[in-house]
């Protein structure tokens, strides 16, 4: 693991050859299926543009859209293995319909189906690491076939631009921070998808519980289950909040996010403020952060011994299926 997080940035050098690239329906729509690390580089999409028109739908099949709205987006299937149900079965559904295709993939059933049916698709190099570590293979996949020139030139600067072991020092220190609780990460409601990529370093990385959640919707419901008195305050002591603070945020979330920390303070819960770095490169801001959050969670499993990399509990789901 520590060499997949020190090495990281060196995914964005990778240029994706897109095979039956004729087949290839030009479009400004999207709707990307996936599971697990294969939908968390669509994800970031949105952070990256908030006015992106993708949707992004992680179940089995395709999901309940008018036909006419599926016919006029181009269905991205992105399967790291390329062997997940979900996304074999949107498969199926979606070439018996005679939608439009692409794939993305290291090999697997999938692509096989890719080649047989002469769709396009991008193989991704197989180096061995988990999905949640080839954030950065499937970026530049998805865009690719998206053909988002643009996007491409940006993402590509963090091959050089982004530094992973600049950020071990704070990630070892936060895991310190973290030892013994339970992190909860709060975010604007644009920024999304990078609390949740931090979410899923902690579930899969460090093998602990951890949660997100964001503003305002928070303010409305989840807060109140932290207003302790002396029979519930057992139940909220071992939570550590980690608030993802963007200079881009509005007033507004701004000002909600510090009410919330003096009053979580007030009631004794621990909370500290996660900066995220101010940058005219939206790629740096977010992958910073992740790389901080792989550090961190790294760190953590460290400190409980756990095996940081392989994810046991999910291999072992899927043979009892």
């Amino acid at each position: 693991m520590f060499e997949a997080i020190k090495n990281f940035a060196n995914q964005f050098a990778y240029e994706p050859k897109i095979e039956n690239i004729d087949a290839l329906k030009s479009a400004d729509k999207f709707l990307v299926i996936g599971m697990g690390g294969s939908h968390l580089a669509a994800d970031l999409l949105k952070v990256w543009d908030p006015s992106f028109d993708i949707i992004i739908h992680q179940d089995y099949k395709l999901p309940s859209l008018p036909e006419g709205v599926l016919k006029d987006r181009l269905i991205i299937l992105s399967s790291y293995s390329g062997n997940t149900e979900e996304t074999l079965s949107a498969f199926e559904e979606a070439d018996a319909k005679n939608l439009p295709l692409a794939i993305i993939s290291i090999g697997g059933k999938l692509l096989e189906l890719a080649k047989k049916n002469k769709l396009p698709y991008v193989q991704m190099p197989n180096t061995g690491i988990q999905p949640r570590s080839a954030i950065g293979f499937n970026l530049m996949a998805l865009l690719r076939i998206m053909n988002l020139e643009r996007a491409i030139t940006e993402a590509r600067q963090i091959s050089s631009i982004l530094k992973p072991l600049q950020f071990e020092v704070e990630g070892r220190e936060l895991a310190k921070r973290l030892n013994n609780f339970v992190p909860i990460i709060y975010s604007s409601l644009r920024n999304f998808p990078i609390a949740y990529n931090w979410k899923i370093k902690f579930n899969e990385t460090s093998k602990i519980p951890a949660f997100y959640n964001v503003f305002p919707e928070l303010n409305h419901n989840e807060m109140a289950g932290f207003d302790a008195n002396n029979d519930t305050e057992i139940l909220s002591k071992n939570f550590y909040f980690l608030l993802l603070e963007d200079k881009n945020d509005t007033p507004k979330i701004k000002k909600r996010m510090k009410t919330l920390a003096k009053l979580y303070r007030d009631h004794n819960l621990k909370i500290e403020f996660i900066k995220l770095v101010d940058s005219n490169n939206i790629f740096y801001k977010i992958f910073s952060s992740l790389i901080l959050s792989d550090w961190t969670a790294y760190y953590i499993a460290k400190s409980y011994g756990v095996e940081s990399e392989q994810v046991p509990m999910v291999e072992e789901f899927k043979k009892l299926i």
